[in-house]
């Protein structure tokens, strides 16, 4: 990419009894430059009862059960999501009822267990019942994609997330922060529920990622531009940034705090978190015959003084 920018055309993106059932299991993918910690026995505290573990491991989608736990007459134990869906028990066959293994609850409300990312630098050893709700919001969880051309399901810490946009969405990095780019559409009427996603801007040592929508606020179409912070909302309010884009002597402005990614961009661009342009003005400032999109963006990120 030249300092310039350049001419980016729009991505349309949706904006939208057995017991074969997959298993859910989260595939934790790091930077091969960053070091993986290894569990000890006196890491694990009471967690490294390993049989004990095994006992609360649903044979179904090999996941952690949580109460209620099910089992079938023969007392072969599996989840109430899985229980759900089967009709039979998946280690003997037998029909299964509403049997609650009460034994086995009591069990896993004693236990202490670490939180399933500490492999990605979580040190927090959580009762049975805190562990879900922690893990939903830990701040070491993998991150998802930011890719907003379609839903990616690649989920990763930002340094891979940053190869896996390079590589696998071919999407533009650019250092430094500020930027000049222009949205160019031969029929302006044709855009609707597109996105662009330009660029990630590498400075102050974070990554920023750029994104240029096109939909629609009720009849009325409109553009919106905005920023995201690869990273946490924590870090994300370190930083400010500005839009402006303008043509014909009158120029818009904006200015906000980027929005992590732990937000997605279709909750960003609902909350109309941004640069917001309706098409009138869009197509004021390209000029011409008002029907050809020639929108000049310009932006600039800084890191607020704490």
């Amino acid at each position: 990419m030249t300092p310039g920018g350049g001419t980016y055309e729009g991505v349309i993106g949706s904006l939208n009894g057995n017991y074969d059932i997959a298993p859910e299991s989260v595939e934790l993918r790091v930077s091969p430059r960053r070091k993986v910690s290894t569990l000890t026995g006196a890491n694990r505290g009471v967690a490294s009862n390993t049989s004990v573990h095994e006992l609360l491991e649903c044979p179904v989608c090999m996941g952690v059960m949580y109460p209620p736990i099910h089992q079938c007459p023969n007392g072969h134990t599996l989840c109430s999501k899985c229980q759900s869906k089967v009709h039979c028990c998946p280690i003997c066959r037998h029909e299964l009822g509403n049997i609650r293994c009460l034994a086995l609850e009591k069990v896993a409300e004693s236990l202490e267990l670490p939180c399933r990312y500490q492999i990605l630098g979580c040190q927090d050893i959580l009762s049975y019942h805190s562990r879900l709700r922690h893990e939903q919001n830990c701040r070491f969880r993998p991150y998802n994609c930011p890719y907003a051309g379609a839903e990616c399901p690649v989920t990763g810490d930002i340094p891979f997330l940053v190869a896996h946009l390079k590589s696998d969405h071919k999407v533009d990095m650019h250092d430094g922060s500020t930027f000049n780019h222009r949205y160019v559409k031969s029929n302006a009427q044709d855009v609707e529920n597109a996105t662009w996603m330009l660029t990630v801007f590498n400075c102050y040592g974070h990554q920023f990622c750029l994104h240029f929508e096109a939909f629609s606020i009720g009849m009325a179409p409109v553009y919106m531009a905005f920023i995201r912070f690869m990273g946490d909302d924590h870090d994300a309010k370190k930083f400010s940034y500005s839009l402006e884009v303008g043509g014909n002597g009158r120029k818009m402005t904006w200015q906000g705090v980027p929005r992590s990614i732990r937000d997605s961009h279709s909750k960003v661009r609902d909350s109309m978190d941004g640069l917001i342009i309706q098409r009138n003005m869009a197509l004021f400032f390209s000029g011409g015959n008002k029907q050809e999109l020639k929108l000049k963006v310009a932006g600039r990120i800084w890191k607020e003084q704490s």
